[in-house]
This record gives structure tokens, sequence and C-alpha cells, in this order.
């Protein structure tokens, strides 16, 4: 066998295996097997995600500059989405592809207009690893961009496609709205944060400290401390 005709020891480990399930709610500090309430739906065809930047070239105009220069390169946003085919019709899953409208009983009913509390949500998709570890993407104000789609077959189940694109906060305006998380078999799912004291003079980034944002922990990148923030130190337990 040549020299560089191998693999990495770590492949079957890294293998993400089966389709993964979509849930309305998940704890990547706690990982347990999802309840049947947090399911979103049944899918079919598999489950994509997609999160690409989108660039602009700063040089582009500049006479003789070379194309591509990394110097000129400016990132100006990212395209986060989630999309599959769903096989329920559930009133709730059906007001998820229309993205703006209500359910009342049995009735469905879209809007003219955008709700900003309740039309964009947090979601996830999690699926499992080969050792026994999770992969999760979390996608951030999702709206149904889409729209509703149902196709159907002779002798077949319906089908309805739902694209979901995830959305910038203006409250939160630097926060990219898709996170991932992977994990493996043997590592500890289980955290817990506590408020972070003899916190004078210290760096939390450089002390490994997190921040709350929204519903989830997130390491801080502050280099001082800022008075007005609550840091917390994260303790895994196996």
């Amino acid at each position: 066998m040549g020299m560089f005709t191998k693999i990495p020891e770590s492949t079957f480990q890294d293998l993400q295996l089966d389709a993964g399930v979509l849930l309305n709610t998940f704890d990547p500090d706690n990982i347990a097997a999802p309840a049947d309430s947090a399911i979103i739906c049944a899918t079919t065809g598999g489950i994509s995600v997609s999160c690409v930047p989108e660039f602009e070239d700063f040089f582009a105009d500049v006479d003789n500059a070379p194309n591509n220069v990394k110097e000129g390169k400016k990132l100006t946003g990212w395209t986060c989405t989630l999309s599959t085919t769903s096989l329920g019709t559930s009133p709730e899953l059906i007001r998820l592809a229309l993205g703006a409208a209500d359910v009342s009983g049995v009735s469905v009913i879209p809007r003219r207009d955008i709700d900003q509390d309740n039309d964009f949500a947090d979601l996830w998709w999690v699926g499992d690893k080969a050792d026994g570890g999770v992969v999760a993407v979390k996608i951030m104000n999702a709206l149904s961009t889409g729209g509703f789609v149902l196709q159907t077959t002779k002798n077949g189940k319906g089908q309805i496609t739902i694209e979901l694109t995830g959305h910038v906060s203006i409250e939160d305006q630097d926060t990219v709205p898709m996170e991932f998380y992977s994990t493996s078999g043997s590592s500890a799912t289980s955290y817990t944060y506590t408020v972070a004291t003899n916190t004078s003079g210290k760096n939390p980034a450089n002390e490994g400290w997190y921040v709350l944002v929204g519903d989830s922990y997130r390491p801080t990148s502050d280099t001082s401390v800022d008075s007005n923030v609550t840091y917390y130190v994260r303790s895994a337990a196996t």
C-alpha cells in the first residue's frame, strides 16, 4: 500500500449515520433521547443543511489588482438554510411551512404581515455518529422562505417541502444564525454553569468563561471584565 493510501484512524468514529431528526428543542449540554413532543415531523429524502458565506472583493475595481487578493476580501454575511420534505400534515407543520400564519383550531390562516414574536423560531437538526456521539445544528430565528408546497401521488403519501432560512436579529447583529455541535460517544454530555466569582483583573476569554445569549451559553470573547455582563464557569459531568 502506498504511503498516502490511507484514511484517518478516526474515520469510523466521525461518520454521521442515518437522516437525523428535526427538533423544536435540544440541549447540547445535556444530551438525551428526544421526547416525542420535541420532534417536528417525519421526513423523507433526508435533510439538507447549508451555511454559506457571502464575500465582497473590495479590490475588484482597483486597476492592476489581481483577482481574489486576500487583503481585499470582505465577509458581508452568511446565508443559513435548512430544508427537507415532510410527511406530516398537522396544523403546526402547515403553519411552519407557510411562515407567516396563525393556527385556530383545525384552521391555518396565512397572514399578510410577519409576526416578529411568533413566526421566527430556533430549531434543531440532530443526527447520530457512529461512535455514539451526535452531530447537531441549530438554526436561529428560522422562518420558512420556500412557502407551502404539497405534492401528492397516486397510491403514495403527500409530501410537504419545507425550506427554512435563519435570520440575524437587530438586537444581536454579530451572531451568525447557525451553530454546530459535534460530540464523541465517550465525551461528557452534561454540563452545569455557575456564576464566575472573583472576576477582578481577570481575562474572561483566557479563563474560558461563558456568557448567556438568549437560551444558550457561549464562550466569551471579552478580554477584560465588563461590569454589566454576568460570566459563567462551565463544569462537565460524565
